[in-house]
């Protein structure tokens, strides 16, 4: 079956038989005067911190296949998916990827499904490096008119030591644009602390008759 390329949105086969699809929205910053080397995915980070854009933002998208619905402006990708794109990473066994229609054709909606890894970063207010927020679920909706993510399907994320778990099926984890997260439904939350140890040097406690 001939693929048909959109307008906006390129395709190319690798060496390997993997898909790679790159998708550019319009932003308001100004572009960069030099284009950007292109970095094989198996030397990207998928769940590492990714370098802020000042030009268009590029989403990658790598995947054993691929299919494009020019008429309704619609891609889905099958087999060890991969996203990269500097709102955020994701890996899954599907995407179903919506752009708008029109002049701007960049990515409106992701849907992905099977064994869904997604980080997203929180800025630190005081300037320090960032907080990763690693979610895990088997269905995700990215959506990028608010820039939230939507973790469903006993959903699970990790923030630093900290592990936010559900507790029931119908449990939505939702991460926002600023990497805050927000439950609604049933969920346990595991603090934890790195234990203070002993000083170097000091002397052990004697045990006690």
């Amino acid at each position: 079956m001939k693929l048909i390329a959109l307008a906006i949105l390129g395709f190319a086969i690798s060496a390997f038989a993997q898909t790679e699809v790159v998708t550019t929205a319009a932003q308001t910053s100004k572009p960069t005067s030099s284009p950007k080397k292109k970095t094989d995915a198996t030397n990207k980070n998928l769940f590492g911190p990714e370098s802020k854009n000042e030009g268009p933002i590029t989403t990658e998208i790598y995947a054993d296949e691929a299919s494009f619905d020019s008429g309704k402006n619609v891609g889905v990708f099958t087999g060890n998916v991969k996203v990269f794109d500097p709102r955020f990473n994701l890996q899954s066994d599907k995407l179903t990827v919506y752009l708008h229609k029109g002049e701007d054709q960049g990515l409106e909606k992701a849907i992905a499904e099977g064994n869904v890894g997604v980080v997203r970063d929180r800025p630190d207010p005081n300037g320090g490096p960032p907080t990763h927020a690693v979610g895990r679920s088997e269905h995700a909706v990215y959506t990028a008119t608010d820039g939230s993510v939507e973790l469903t399907g006993m959903p699970k994320v990790q923030q630093g030591l900290n592990l936010h778990i559900a507790t029931s099926s119908e449990t939505v984890m939702v991460i926002d644009q600023d990497g805050h997260l927000n439950t609604h439904g049933p969920s346990r939350t595991e603090i934890r602390q790195e234990p203070t140890g002993e000083k170097p040097g000091s002397p052990a406690p004697s045990p006690k008759p």
